[in-house]
């Protein structure tokens, strides 16, 4: 039974790219001990693509957020670049293409996603999110 309490993980990571994998089964156990099982899948696929963006797109660190809020489940990737991520194209016409196609996998698979910049203590960077509403 999932439980009904709010709670947040973050998780900071290096700039390498074995620091995806780790994210994905750091969430999975996040969800799996918070009973919510059923979120796994798509929500380790979503997490995949924002902190491959962040690692693959930046030079700096990253970081995973996941957060949840009532019903809502939010999938954030941070990371130290202030540029906005490209706008997703329609997954159809991405479909043979072997990069590019990450945003539009989140905004397929996901209730809701955007980003904003951040800046805190004189560092600058941008948070990039989805939300699954959790059943």
């Amino acid at each position: 039974m999932p439980e009904t309490t709010d709670w947040e993980y973050s998780l900071y990571i290096p700039n390498d790219p074995r620091a995806v994998p780790i994210c994905r089964r750091t969430l999975r156990l996040i969800l799996t001990m918070h009973g919510l099982i059923n979120l796994v899948d798509v929500a380790e696929l979503l997490a995949t693509e924002l902190v491959s963006n962040a690692v693959r797109h930046t030079k700096g660190p990253a970081a995973l957020r996941v957060r949840r809020s009532g019903r809502v489940l939010r999938i954030g990737a941070w990371d130290a670049s202030p540029e906005p991520p490209e706008p997703p194209g329609e997954l159809e016409r991405l479909v043979e293409m072997e990069e590019g196609r990450g945003l539009a996998l989140v905004r397929a698979h996901a209730d809701l996603w955007g980003w904003q910049p951040l800046a805190r203590n004189g560092n600058r960077g941008k948070y990039v999110w989805c939300d699954l509403v959790a059943v």
